[in-house]
């Protein structure tokens, strides 16, 4: 028996979970799950469906009439994935470590239903718990002089792999225009949520000195504008005037870990459909 998500887009018009649902009932398929959401602002439909079929051949015929039925009526954008499947992932990092071994834990316990099959980054730091973990490490410094070489190592790896998910966790070096357009809506990043107010280094030494209340964290897609991408998930924490500059850092962290795990498994989960330069998050 295969099950299958499916994910739809297209303007709201009356008849369409109808014909939609009878094309799966008619080619011997069930549903298991649904949801939908509809944009009334704009006329956006928008909706998420766990379905599974007898046989490859009752799936391939509800296809064949989906496509040439629903979508073409109601000119639907769509994405047909497998349920059970472990996505191959690859891990942008730096010197934090945090993230890298969250991740990695939350595989191991099968949290997220990944496969992690590469770790590059600019600094040589993290290869040990690379090499710890028997994944493959690829060290590739990045500086205003050698940006462009650097990229093109970086895209000779990505397509050797051809991941399903780029995830940077706290990479500090900006990403190229190809290896974005070349993943779009297909890397995760997390920083913390202090932008615009204290942007550049020491971040958290600033927002000590202002004497902020709040600890936030926020986890997107990246595009080509910097920290501008359709936002996932985001969380925050309160805090006081007890807590230090450590104890900023310490809660950032956790938040950090948290919030981009979320987003992680909200995206193979495939729960979220991207649509102009927001998120829709199913349950």
């Amino acid at each position: 028996m295969g099950k299958y998500i499916i994910l739809i887009f297209c303007k709201d018009k009356q008849g369409i979970i109808a014909d939609f649902t009878q094309s799966i009932y008619s080619n011997n398929g069930n549903i298991t799950y649904i949801d939908q959401y509809v944009d009334k602002e704009n006329n956006n439909f928008f909706m998420r469906i766990e379905t599974e079929f007898n046989s490859i051949s009752d799936f391939k015929k509800f296809n064949l009439f989906f496509v040439n039925g629903p979508v073409k009526k109601y000119n639907i954008n769509y994405d047909i994935s497998l349920k059970d499947y472990n996505s191959k992932v690859g891990i942008y990092v730096s010197k934090y470590n945090h993230c890298l071994y969250d991740i990695i834990s939350r595989t191991k316990s099968d949290e997220l239903q990944i496969e992690i099959s590469f770790i590059i980054s600019n600094h040589i730091d993290l290869k040990n718990i690379a090499d710890k973990f028997s994944i493959p490490f690829y060290h590739i410094p990045v500086s205003k002089s050698n940006k462009l070489n650097a990229e093109k190592k970086q895209l000779d790896i990505l397509n050797k792999y051809n991941p399903d998910l780029i995830i940077l966790a706290r990479y500090m070096q900006i990403l190229e225009d190809k290896v974005i357009s070349n993943f779009k809506n297909k890397i995760i990043n997390i920083h913390h949520s202090f932008l615009p107010a204290f942007p550049g280094g020491r971040p958290y030494h600033k927002a000590f000195e202002r004497g902020v209340k709040i600890i936030g964290a926020t986890s997107h897609y990246v595009t080509n504008e910097l920290d501008g991408g359709p936002i996932i998930e985001q969380d925050i924490i309160r805090i006081s005037h007890i807590h230090n500059i450590e104890s900023l850092i310490n809660k950032g962290k956790d938040l950090e870990k948290v919030v981009l795990s979320r987003a992680i498994k909200l995206h193979i989960e495939k729960k979220i459909l991207v649509h102009l330069n927001k998120t829709v998050i199913f349950n």
